[in-house]
């Protein structure tokens, strides 16, 4: 333990020589009385920290910032989420283990503060929830990485100029639609709505190149189909007009209207 002197001003006025003590903890703090029964003893104590107990060696005079601070490595808690109790009351950092009445095989309490467990207890379900999200994300991943193989292929037949029945077309971006309400109802936050979001984008894309197929596949009302039956609009004349969209026209020469009338009796 390393020591420093220093001269200061006692209660009755008169300069003194006032030793100085670096605690484990790094304070400074006076040196006690040479004669103390505490100086440079090491003392064992338990800590009793839920169903688990810390046997601990430390100095008698550490304080119980200090006692804190070591069994942060041992327990995971931070020094300000711990709580030490002894006897029955909550203890500050600054107060001296053996001023407290702490001595050897004496049994202190370490609880977690109420906040910072609420906090873990937050963080942990947040977690959980990022992790279901993920896994959610993941199960429409693998539906449409499905669908879109077929979406490939439906491509892939139309390029080669083979028509593909509407049905096909339309029942496949059904099913697109319903993996985009699942995502829809996806509660995500940080990276796992980032993923939600490009699976989006994913699924949305493929609806268009659906749609875009539908317009272009071939149907027997497409001008493809019209050129490929010969229609003519010249019809075969036949006497009284059978035959023809038209009735024929009376020739001039073969009927003769006269206003001549013959009388009978």
């Amino acid at each position: 333990m390393k020591k420093r002197s220093r001269v200061g001003v006692g209660n009755d006025g008169l300069n003194r020589k006032i030793d100085w003590e670096l605690r484990p903890g790094g304070m400074l703090v006076q040196k006690r009385d040479t004669g103390d029964a505490n100086s440079g003893i090491m003392i064992k104590i338990k800590v009793s920290h839920g169903s688990y107990y810390h046997d601990l060696i430390v100095h008698a005079q550490s304080t119980f910032g200090d006692l804190k601070r070591v069994l942060a490595h041992d327990t995971g808690l931070e020094p300000k989420e711990q709580r030490l109790l002894f006897r029955g009351k909550e203890k500050e950092d600054n107060e001296c283990l053996h001023i407290a009445g702490v001595k050897d095989m004496s049994k202190i309490v370490l609880l977690e503060d109420p906040a910072s467990k609420e906090k873990k207890l937050e963080e942990m379900k947040k977690n959980q929830g990022i992790l279901k999200a993920y896994e959610q994300v993941a199960k429409v991943r693998a539906q449409v990485d499905k669908l879109s193989q077929k979406v490939v292929d439906l491509e892939t037949t139309l390029l080669s100029g083979t028509t593909v029945s509407d049905k096909e077309i339309v029942a496949l971006t059904e099913l697109l639609m319903v993996e985009l309400f699942k995502l829809d109802s996806i509660v995500a936050d940080g990276e796992a709505k980032v993923q939600r979001r490009v699976e989006v984008r994913r699924v949305q894309s493929f609806v268009d190149t659906l749609d875009n197929l539908k317009a272009r596949n071939p149907n027997p009302f497409s001008k493809k189909s019209i050129n490929a039956v010969s229609v003519t609009t010249k019809w075969e004349r036949f006497e009284l007009g059978v035959g023809s969209l038209h009735a024929p026209t009376p020739s001039p020469s073969s009927t003769k209207i006269t206003q001549d009338w013959e009388l009978f009796d």
